[in-house]
């Protein structure tokens, strides 16, 4: 199992910040979403290129901290067409420099018709948005497939694969073996489900068996009648019966705890190593 964070929750800007943050909490990788805590690399065509791509990952490979995702997240049902193409060109050119970035996925959400917003909208759950979903992620599938990369595909209950077999439907329609799924128990849930987040578990891990590269791990509280995002041993989940069935599933499983910043980062290493180490 390896645990790891990403790169703009370490609450620092710039490689050897980075870095000096990792070696001081014991972060041994990161989810590199390079244009939120690196200045000189904006989210835009030509943002990235072949030698900030080689910078950037002979920094973390000398340091021994591995990239196991790359986040070029985007909306592909966005209304503004324009953004949406060159949101596109941005996550392709993160396939073109994966491996210089010391990397083989490249991962993304599946969007929301509330834009910027990225939560739901009655729209989201109409066949016209999974279809264009579905041509979306297989444009960038084959494009993957020619740098011999891969591309991850994330589903949320407020986006347009609003649950695990909506998902499992984008993916089937894909039709590539180089697309791979990110897990998040806490993405499906909403204020009528949450009691439920185990069993959403398990229909995740028998319907993508073999499939997932990255968990996503956070935790919650369920006040006024919302869900709220906490870290993770600081809400409701049980995490000896999440890990359980995670190491089960997988004994070398990448959990990436996002959204997990400041004071809680160190804490919750050891809450998920502890846990992990128990069950």
């Amino acid at each position: 199992m390896k645990i790891a964070f990403r790169t703009h929750d370490l609450g620092v800007k710039g490689l050897d910040k980075a870095v000096e943050k990792c070696n001081k909490c014991g972060i041994s990788a990161v989810q590199l979403v390079a244009y939120k805590f690196l200045d000189e690399v904006k989210y835009a065509p030509d943002g990235i290129d072949w030698q900030k791509a080689e910078i950037i990952g002979g920094v973390f490979n000398m340091a021994g901290i591995s990239i196991p995702l790359i986040g070029a997240y985007f909306n592909p049902v966005h209304s503004d067409k324009e953004k949406v193409a060159r949101c596109k060109q941005v996550f392709k050119e993160y396939l073109t420099y994966a491996h210089e970035l010391g990397c083989d996925i490249v991962g993304s959400e599946t969007g929301s018709f509330n834009d910027d917003k990225w939560t739901y909208h009655p729209l989201n759950r109409t066949e016209e948005a999974l279809q264009t979903v579905i041509s979306t992620f297989k444009e960038l599938a084959l494009y993957a497939q020619e740098v011999g990369a891969y591309v991850g595909i994330e589903g949320a209950a407020g986006h347009v694969c609003w649950n695990v077999q909506t998902l499992k439907r984008a993916y089937d329609a894909i039709g590539r073996d180089n697309v791979r799924i990110i897990f998040d128990i806490y993405n499906y849930l909403d204020a009528e489900n949450y009691r439920n987040y185990l069993e959403i578990l398990d229909e995740g891990l028998k319907t993508f068996n073999g499939l997932i590269r990255i968990f996503h791990i956070k935790d919650c509280v369920f006040k006024d009648g919302k869900l709220k995002q906490v870290a993770p041993g600081k809400g409701m989940f049980d995490f000896k019966e999440i890990l359980s069935r995670i190491k089960a599933y997988d004994k070398d499983a990448v959990l990436v705890l996002e959204g997990t910043t400041g004071d809680d980062i160190v804490p919750c290493i050891r809450f998920i190593e502890n846990t992990w180490n128990e069950v």
